[in-house]
Formats: C-alpha cells, structure tokens, sequence
C-alpha cells in the first residue's frame, strides 16, 4: 500500500489525531471534477443525510485498492438499503487523472457505486488521508465515526455499521431505500479490457478476457473467435464450463500434467491449468483465499496466494508476480508445491540475493534463458532476476516516471504491465500508463519508443514476425512494425508532498486499536511486527530492521536530504469473549512507503495509523 503525505488542512484530523475527548466532527463536502456512475448527478453530503455513508479513498494503480474493491462487494450487498459507499479517486499516476481513464479503470474493476472524480487530491486533503485505501465511515447525521488505513477491514465495518443502524434507527434518523447509483450503459466488445496473451502450438492466439472473466482463444488474424472458456461469470468453477475472476497471465508449459497453459486467475487468488484440446480447467495452486502472513512455501492446494498477475515457465516450474504482497512465487507442477522465489513483502526497489529483495507490484514476466525479466509496475521498472540476484535496468523509485527514451540509467516508463523477450533478446516493454510500447536493446542499454496511442498496452507478443500488442482498453489486439523512434518527454513525480522529518534522534510509532470486540493475542508470543527499511538505505543511520514493537527509535542521517520510509507492521487479534471456547481471530497487516525530507526543526516523531479508528476512540498523537 502506498502512502501519500498531503498536509492535514481541515478540523478532521484533529479528530483523528486526539486523545482524550469524543469532538463529534463533521464531515468535509465531497469537492472534485465531477461523478461518475450517478447519471451525471452531483452528489453532496447533505443529499445523504439519513444514510451511513462509507468513503473509499483509491487509486486504480493500487493492488491494495483493488483487493477492497472486491472486499467491499458483499458488505454493499447487506446493507444496500442504508449504506451509500462513495469512491473517491484521488490519482498518482499522470495517466490516472486522466477523466477517460478513470471511466475505464470503472468499468473495467466492476465499480458499482459512485465514484467522485478527485484528480487535485482537494477531499484527500480535506480529509487529511493518507494512504492509498483509506476508508472514512460517516453516520446519517453527517458526522465521521470512524477511520481505516489499508485492506482487511470488513468485520470491523460490517459491526460498526450495524451498531450505527441499531442507534439511528431507534432515533429515527435513518433513512432506507436506494442511494445515488446509476448503472452505466453496458459495452458490448468481443473482449472487454483483455489482459494478456500468448500463441499456441496450433498458432492460434489465446487471450485473458478479464472482464469477461473469460479465456478467449482466436485465429492468428487476433480478431476470429475460435471458442470462448468460461461463462462470463465471476467464480472458481473447474471443469468444461469454468469460471473466473479477472483471469490475467499466461504461460505454455509442457503437457504433462493435463494441461497445456497456466492461467493467473487473479482475483480468485489461483493458478488454473487449461487443457487445450478439452477446455477443460483444473484448480492447480491456491486456496482461494488471499494470503495475508503465514507460509508461503509447501503444498500447492495448501498455500494461499496473492493476486497473482501473470506467469512465465521458467527454468522447468512456473513463476509467478505476485502483485498482491510484492514477491515472486514459483509453482512446480511434478512436484505439486508451491514456494517464494524471490522478495520480502516490503515494496519498493533493492536489488541484489533475491531473497532480499524489493519489488512493487510485479505485473509482467518473460524468460530468457537463465534470465527471468520482470516489469514492477508500482516504481515503473524494468528489471530481472538471474542466478539468484535481482538487477534493475530502468527505474528509480515508487515517486518518479515519466516518458523518456535513451540511455537506460536515464529512462523512464509510467507503470508498465507486460514485457515480452524477442527473438535477438531485446525486451519489449508494455508501457501501459504512457500508452505506449517501447524497445530495450539489452547490449546498448539503450530504450526507444515502437509506438504511442496505444490504450493501456499490457502485453505483447511475437506472431509471424509481426509485433501484436493487447491493447486493453480498447478492448483488441493491435499490430505494430518493430521500428522504433525516439521520445525524450517529461519525467514526473507524485504530487504527494514529503513529510519533513527532524535528523538525529527519530520515533516512529504504528498506532493500532484492536477492531472493537476484540483484543491482542498473545496466546503463542508477541501479537505485533514491526519491518522498517528506508531508501536509501543510509537514510536510517540506526533502528531499521524486524521487532515486535510497534513503536521504533531510529536514528536519521543528516547527509541524506530526501528519500523513502518503508515500513510493514502487523497485529494478530481475537475476539474477547470468556465464554467463546473458540474466538474468531485476524491479522491486520498494513505496509507503507513514506516519502520523506530531512530538515531542520522537523517533527521528531511519525505516527502511521494502522487498522481503524473510531470517533473518540483515543488514538496517540
């Protein structure tokens, strides 16, 4: 999860900062460019007054972001006639303030309620956010009640919520029936925002339909539909009429298992096998469920993954980005198990032994030999990983990106997806956020432009000599000459601003409050992780590193100006009942990177929000 550092400018983040009394404060308008999935309708605050109100603070960059989509889902189901969610874009990528691409990013992630266009970030920092997801609770008297920082937070929704129904219905202040949602008009294209793709032994084109939740397989002319796999529906169905959900990457493997192609399937968190002569589909690795902390190495059906978004075979196995927690996974089908390939959780950029590395969000993989390439989308990198060390080619952090050609140390992508080996071993690199496709020449180390107005290119590949790219938003494959030209365009930054942090002696406090029914458990040791790390590394002179306190003293080198915090903490909770022979428990984990500047008299303590807060509760300044 990413974290933006807007300064607080409003009364609520006293609210959210202050101990010791229970201010009732009230919410901030809702301010941006427009709305969409209401029918054109400007929604306010003061239209929704009777109604519990929950505010999703996203970005569609944001794998974290997309994971609460998809938590939300069922939440907005029970509680349709009371609760109204609003989401509320507040972009980091240039190309994610784009009006048309927020529109599509809509559809495509299935957002079905409002979303207000916010691309100046004006109600991020009116409600002094923080982080990319945030979510902001509003009761039907239009005042915030509680606040959650990151993915995991449904119970503790679903308990709030229904003690806010309970209290304004018995106070006659709530108000059931429909909220503001409209429901776009529906697009009808054979693919719908397809993902990725590969050529089969027959030289047919087999395609990732995500929104379709489909496999699509087509003539070698990209366009002739030879038959569709899959019924359209969200789901985990195996067999000769599966479903998905999201399906994105795909890999040829040798057929000795009764499959020809691994499927990322990724929001169901699987890795599904297809047989080709058949269609039939085989559940391979994967539970289901998402994983969160625990193992990562073991038995393929027992280990629980993470969005992954794309697979590669390589090196007899199949590895795996797996975008959800910023590693990489392999899967080995003789064996039938599934382990850590490469990376720690912490996202960011390091490179070097694969077991410490940094990734951020990997969402391209392709083989070459002994190489394995890889694009992190997050810090819109190219990189790769042979004998067991990680190198990164072209990029320089989660805050810097743009569109420039030349010389790989001066390069720059804007959140890339795919990338594709050719025959003479130069990469070609979907350069999705730029709309582009570009070419690194690995022996010149040198990066040019194939082509430009490409909507939202995320995979590549090579059929009769001719470069066919997915391009997904607009819904088709496009074909392309593999000549290449020259940009040298704008390099850019998130527009979030640093937090000025204070050198020598630093204290960096995780604040977390148990969701309410529960407590810590510490029944088989300390209940709490703290990971802290910087970029560059010599930023933090003494305190990085594992403990299981969530409160740090560093200690912050004055010769480094700028750089980035990183930070992973977890909470293992359960339920407090003494009667509950069994309690219910979960694990709250939050990461954060946190741009940073270094100056005289600056604040020498940073508290990171992690899990919710409600109104009054009591969070530490």
């Amino acid at each position: 999860m990413d974290v933006g550092t807007a300064r607080p400018s409003t009364v609520l983040d006293t609210a959210v900062t202050t101990v010791k009394r229970r201010a009732r404060v009230r919410a901030p308008e809702l301010v941006g460019r427009g709305w969409l999935n209401t029918g054109g309708t400007t929604v306010s605050l003061k239209d929704l007054r009777g109604k519990v109100v929950l505010l999703d603070f996203w970005t569609f960059c944001c794998i974290n972001c997309l994971h609460v989509l998809d938590e939300l889902r069922p939440l907005e189901k029970e509680f349709e006639d009371i609760l109204v969610t609003i989401g509320v874009h507040s972009p980091k990528f240039v190309h994610e303030a784009d009006p048309d691409a927020l529109a599509a990013a809509v559809e495509r992630y299935e957002v079905h309620h409002p979303v207000l266009d916010d691309p100046e970030l004006t109600t991020w920092q009116n409600y002094a956010v923080k982080a990319w997801p945030t979510l902001v609770l509003v009761d039907p008297e239009g005042y915030v009640v509680h606040v959650a920082a990151g993915e995991g937070h449904v119970e503790a929704l679903r308990t709030i919520i229904g003690e806010l129904v309970a209290e304004h219905d018995a106070k006659g202040t709530l108000h059931r029936g429909s909220g503001p949602y409209q429901a776009p008009e529906p697009a009808s294209t054979t693919l719908r925002f397809p993902a990725k793709a590969v050529v089969t032994p027959s030289g047919t084109i087999l395609v990732s339909d995500s929104a379709h939740h489909s496999i699509v397989e087509l003539e070698a002319d990209g366009e002739t539909v030879v038959r569709r796999i899959g019924t359209g529906e969200r789901g985990r169905q195996d067999g000769t009429s599966p479903t998905f959900s999201e399906p994105a990457g795909l890999a040829l493997v040798p057929n000795t298992h009764g499959y020809d192609v691994v499927i990322a399937d990724t929001v169901n968190h699987l890795l599904r096998g297809l047989d080709l002569t058949t269609g039939e589909v085989t559940t391979i690795a994967g539970t289901g469920e998402q994983w969160r902390d625990g193992e990562t190495d073991g038995p393929a059906d027992k280990i629980e993954l993470t969005s992954p978004w794309d697979v590669a075979w390589w090196n007899g196995g199949v590895a795996i980005a797996m975008a959800g927690n910023h590693t990489l996974g392999f899967f080995d089908p003789a064996a039938g198990t599934v382990r850590r390939l490469a990376g720690t959780t912490v996202e960011g950029i390091n490179d070097g032994p694969a077991e410490g590395a940094f990734f951020a969000q990997t969402s391209g993989l392709a083989a070459d030999g002994d190489r394995l390439w890889m694009v992190d989308s997050e810090t819109s990198a190219l990189r790769y990983l042979e004998h067991g060390e990680v190198h990164t080619v072209i990029g320089k952090g989660l805050f810097a990106f743009g569109h420039k050609d030349g010389d790989a140390d001066e390069a720059l992508l804007q959140h890339p997806l795919g990338v594709t080996v050719l025959d003479d071993h130069s990469v070609v690199i979907s350069d999705t956020y730029n709309n582009a496709v570009r070419r690194y020449d690995p022996a010149a180390r040198t990066l040019t432009t194939i082509a430009t107005d490409v909507a939202e290119p995320s995979d590549a590949l090579l059929v009769d000599g001719e470069l066919v790219v997915v391009a997904s938003a607009a819904h088709r494959l496009e074909r392309f000459a593999a000549s290449a030209t020259r940009i040298d365009g704008a390099a850019h930054e998130v527009k979030r601003p640093s937090t000025d942090i204070a050198s020598g002696a630093f204290e960096l406090a995780v604040v977390f409050t148990p969701p309410t029914g529960t407590k810590l458990d510490e029944r088989y040791g300390p209940s709490t992780r703290l990971e802290i790390t910087s970029s560059p590394p010599e930023l933090i002179l003494e305190g990085a590193g594992v403990s299981t306190e969530l409160v740090r003293a560093l200690r912050i080198n004055d010769q480094v100006t700028n750089g980035v915090l990183h930070v992973v903490a977890q909470a293992a909770s359960c339920s407090d009942d003494p009667a509950d022979e069994h309690p219910v428990c979960r694990l709250t984990r939050q990461d954060w990177g946190v741009p940073v500047r270094v100056v005289a008299d600056a604040p020498t303590r940073l508290p990171l929000l992690m899990g919710g807060m409600d109104e009054g509760a009591g969070q530490a300044t």
